[in-house]
């Protein structure tokens, strides 16, 4: 009781003092400054990774340190990248999908343990049991049985299925492990998130998260599809390293994806998510966007991952966990907890990665595919407010790439060394030429035209490719767009009549994206083309 009535005293005698004038109020605390030679930084990044432009975001202890452009939006161009510059952020997206679930939650619409089937009775998994158990939390951790990438050819490159077509062939992709039983990333089970969203709210999913999120964040310029005309926008193009080097590329434009990855924004959008994400859901107003639950479910591992050493030159980024949570991914760096995303689309990377018990975020956006690039600005970042010492990691990433593609080439070369290249076609050419049918893909034509084979996915206007003949019953499909940079091996199976049975694939290069996820097919002839 004395100690109390001490600090009771103590406390008006401060007061007192405080209202003449005699003892000053603490002052606010000095807003964080920005990494010093940060823009000799990134510029001598963009040099080394040939990235023509960088949209950069830091921010820290509520407040926006950087939010800037870098570079031009086309190469060769004058139009510079400024903090308004939008970009194609890729997977970044699946944050602000599983974002709109928790606002969901947040109003009893939805639970996150509940069955998917509760709200899209339709819904159908490969195994029923799965089908039954699957719940919406399962729908955003990749632990669903999927392959790496299974099914992603409905999306990438475009086909002509609907949203609901493409969610309603789930159920003819096959499981590569058992139900949770291990991480493998996967794009479809957004997309049926998406359609989740659209059937419990009534908006579309574009509307929804421009309405709901990007209007009440303030999020003024980014646009929830790709498909948006680009005239008149400030508009970065995606650039990709090409067999001439590095140039302008055809964007994608999808609108089947944007749950998974279609949302396309900028520095200054972005530092306000951050803030509104290391907030706890709490916005600049001081209202929430969702609840301080629904941003610990956010960012609570569910998913455990492989944890595989770092390369030599990346040691500092070795971890102790690692996991996927809701949108995103969860490990460690330097004895902190980082809460990030990647994202990757033709002619666009990213990274997004926060800090919240530094209440640290930095997000990094180019137009060329170097996720060296981003890397190596977002650990110089984290460093620097880490207070962790100078590691030159362009250099680092450098070397890794590299490595890697000595990796390629070397497997190319193995490959090529093991070419019977003269033996032929046990058929002739015009046997081949016929209709096969995947089950959850659905038909890819092969032609005989002009002498020589054609493939054509028939629902993928952009999968059309000459096949060449590699040995024996394998050809090797070059796909005219040579921006997909996605050849792959066909192997036509023969029965012992000498009857094709079936027709695999698989990607001809290592450095194929996994999406072109060509190893999944089961290509069976059509039953009137035998």
């Amino acid at each position: 009781m004395i100690k109390k009535r001490a600090f009771v005293l103590a406390f008006v005698v401060v007061l007192a003092a405080l209202a003449a004038g005699q003892v000053k109020a603490p002052a606010p605390a000095a807003a964080a400054a920005p990494p010093p030679g940060l823009d000799a930084l990134v510029a001598s990044v963009m040099k080394t990774f040939e990235v023509p432009g960088v949209g950069l975001a830091v921010v820290k202890d509520g407040r926006v340190v950087v939010a800037k452009g870098y570079g031009v939006r086309k190469m060769g161009g004058p139009a510079p990248v400024d903090g308004r510059t939008l970009f194609g952020i890729a997977s970044n997206t699946k944050a602000f999908t599983a974002t709109a679930l928790g606002i969901l939650v947040d109003e009893k619409k939805i639970e996150w343990d509940a069955p998917v089937t509760r709200y899209l009775p339709w819904f159908q998994m490969w195994d029923p049991y799965v089908t039954r158990e699957i719940t919406v939390r399962d729908l955003l951790v990749h632990r669903s049985g999927l392959g790496l990438g299974a099914g992603d050819l409905l999306l990438w490159p475009p086909s002509e299925y609907s949203r609901r077509e493409i969610v309603e062939r789930l159920r003819w992709i096959p499981p590569a492990r058992s139900f949770r039983g291990a991480y493998a990333y996967d794009n479809m089970l957004y997309v049926a998130a998406g359609v989740l969203i659209e059937a419990v709210s009534g908006m579309r999913w574009e509307d929804f998260i421009a309405e709901r999120i990007f209007a009440r964040v303030g999020m003024k310029d980014s646009r929830p599809r790709h498909t948006a005309d680009a005239a008149g926008l400030n508009l970065a193009f995606p650039h990709a390293p090409l067999e001439s080097g590095v140039r302008a590329v055809a964007p994608s434009e999808n609108d089947n994806m944007n749950a998974a990855g279609g949302i396309l924004s900028n520095a200054e959008d972005l530092a306000k998510w951050m803030l509104v994400q290391l907030a706890e859901g709490k916005l600049a107003d001081g209202t929430r966007l969702f609840s301080e639950r629904t941003a610990r479910e956010l960012t609570a591992l569910v998913t455990p991952m492989p944890i595989a050493p770092p390369a030599p030159e990346l040691a500092a980024q070795r971890m102790n966990f690692r996991g996927y949570a809701l949108g995103f991914n969860v490990n460690d760096y330097r004895g902190r907890k980082l809460v990030s995303h990647t994202g990757g689309l033709t002619g666009y990377v990213s990274r997004l990665a926060l800090v919240p018990e530094l209440g640290l975020g930095v997000a990094v956006l180019t137009n060329q595919e170097s996720s060296e690039a981003f890397q190596s600005i977002v650990y110089a970042v984290l460093d620097h407010y880490l207070g962790a010492p100078k590691t030159d990691w362009a250099a680092a990433y450098l070397k890794v790439r590299e490595r890697r593609r000595a990796s390629t080439a070397e497997t190319l070369e193995k490959a090529a060394a093991r070419r019977e290249a003269g033996v032929k076609p046990s058929l002739p050419l015009a046997e081949y030429a016929r209709t096969y049918e995947d089950a959850w893909y659905g038909a890819v034509d092969v032609a005989l035209e002009g002498g020589r084979l054609v493939m054509r996915f028939t629902k993928s206007p952009g999968l059309v490719g000459d096949l060449e003949h590699w040995s024996r019953e394998t050809f090797v499909v070059r796909w005219r767009d040579r921006e997909l940079r996605a050849d792959a091996y066909v192997t036509f199976v023969l029965d012992e009549s000498g009857e094709i049975v079936e027709a695999r694939m698989k990607p001809f290069s290592p450095d194929v994206d996994f999406s072109y996820d060509f190893q999944d097919l089961l290509l069976k002839p059509r039953a009137s083309d035998r």
